[in-house]
């Protein structure tokens, strides 16, 4: 895990380096870089896969008091992780929340971006999405200390795979779920910064309404990867964000949940190789 100093504070990020192309992944509320690790597992056999653990309520540095921890702030830190990086030309990956970033920055223009995975993620109307997002939003309106309290429950297993928590979000990923959980439950720092995050992304929720106006005029490639089985994220949803990209094309996944990436591992490698080296060689030949 390596650190880089970014504008809202100190962040981590996997890099595993390597010549190929640059394939960036972003993750969600509650979670941190080690949601990748099945993926990066897959591709880094010839892509460089670089993953930060962004400030959202998982991470392991408590951010700068003036650092902006609105979902476009987190967004705009992302483009500067990026700018740092010199990354250019890069594949950029979301899930869940953080295919929400990569719809913001696909609205400001996202120059380093060559194309996008959008994967089972808030879209349009659907944030807050589900009991888990509105629970969440919920208790970010306590206090830190409250929310601390609150958040304890997270400990026990059969709290973690309720509705209202990571139940409808994975499968099979509840040792993530109970290891993302742990910044929040020892670290006051960490709440603070996740009730900010929180109550930022709660007194802005047409914000994915907005970024939908701007998606018919993204001019790269675009892949939608979509669980069929979604109760989260509405499939109904992964179809529109398809039709809606000029250059966008939708692929369905079977017995998964919203964080594909724990559930089908390999089969989210799979489909996200096949659309860069696809979209690579279109790009060589238009």
């Amino acid at each position: 895990m390596r650190q880089i100093e970014l504008s809202a504070g100190t962040i981590d990020y996997r890099d595993t380096g390597g010549e190929g192309p640059a394939i960036v992944l972003l993750h969600g509320l509650m979670m941190d870089v080690s949601l990748w690790d099945g993926p990066v597992a897959e591709l880094s056999a010839d892509h460089r896969c670089v993953a930060p653990t962004l400030p959202l309520g998982a991470h392991a540095h408590a951010m700068n008091a003036d650092a902006d921890l609105s979902l476009p702030g987190v967004a705009r830190l992302v483009a500067e992780f990026l700018e740092r990086l010199d990354l250019r030309d890069v594949t950029l990956v979301g899930n869940d929340t953080g295919g929400a970033l990569v719809q913001l920055l696909m609205r400001s223009g996202a120059e380093r971006v060559g194309r996008v995975v959008l994967a089972s993620c808030e879209a349009f109307d659907n944030f807050p999405p589900g009991l888990t997002g509105r629970t969440l939003m919920l208790a970010g309106r306590l206090s830190p200390r409250m929310f601390g309290l609150f958040m304890q429950q997270m400990r026990l297993r059969m709290v973690r795979r309720l509705p209202i928590a990571f139940g409808r979000l994975t499968k099979r990923g509840d040792a993530a779920t109970a290891r993302w959980m742990k910044p929040v439950l020892s670290r006051p720092e960490i709440r603070r910064d996740t009730v900010r995050m929180l109550r930022a992304a709660g007194a802005d929720t047409d914000l994915l309404l907005a970024a939908a106006e701007h998606l018919p005029g993204f001019d790269r490639p675009a892949l939608v990867v979509w669980a069929s089985g979604d109760r989260v994220m509405p499939p109904d949803h992964g179809r529109r964000l398809s039709e809606l990209l000029p250059y966008g094309r939708l692929v369905e996944i079977d017995d998964s949940h919203t964080l594909i990436p724990l559930d089908q591992p390999a089969r989210l490698a799979e489909v996200t190789r096949e659309f860069t080296r696809g979209s690579a060689r279109s790009d060589r030949t238009s």
